[in-house]
């Protein structure tokens, strides 16, 4: 399963003994370049004079669907809506959880009543099997004796 092949005698030209050939190869690599970024144009000088007229507030016309022409100030009117409309939903999901807790309870307690059945028919049938062996050794005890 070895290899004596090229590879072997090529591994041993590349070592990082001083006693090998390989003098004139660098024993570190080359550090990576980072490639430069994109040049940018000059978004020019901010500094404007002060009695210019390019300075000043914008008026900006947007359409009443525009999301920049929404206020997010709510009136108290909103407020009070959506305060009674968050209440309504809970409860809502409050009496909807309360069904299915009273579904749960009812569930288990009939789980339970069954299980109290079973136990109870389970304890009569292991008395019956044993009041059986009971006689079956009796029986079978004093059949032989007889003989």
């Amino acid at each position: 399963m070895e290899d004596n092949g090229p590879s072997r005698s090529s591994n041993m030209e590349w070592s990082d003994s001083s006693s090998g050939s390989s003098v004139d190869q660098p024993i570190h690599a080359p550090m990576p370049i980072r490639p430069r970024l994109p040049s940018r144009k000059s978004s020019g000088t901010m500094i404007v004079p002060r009695d210019s007229t390019d300075v000043g507030p914008v008026e900006l016309k947007v359409g009443p669907d525009d999301v920049r022409s929404m206020s997010p100030r709510r009136t108290s009117e909103d407020i009070e809506t959506l305060g009674k409309a968050a209440r309504e939903e809970l409860q809502r999901h409050a009496k909807a959880l309360q069904d299915s807790l009273l579904t749960l309870f009812s569930r288990i307690e009939a789980v339970k009543e069954e299980h109290d059945k079973l136990d109870s028919n389970n304890k009569f049938l292991q008395k019956y099997i044993g009041d059986l062996m009971t006689t079956s050794k009796i029986t079978a005890t004093g059949g032989k004796s007889k003989k």
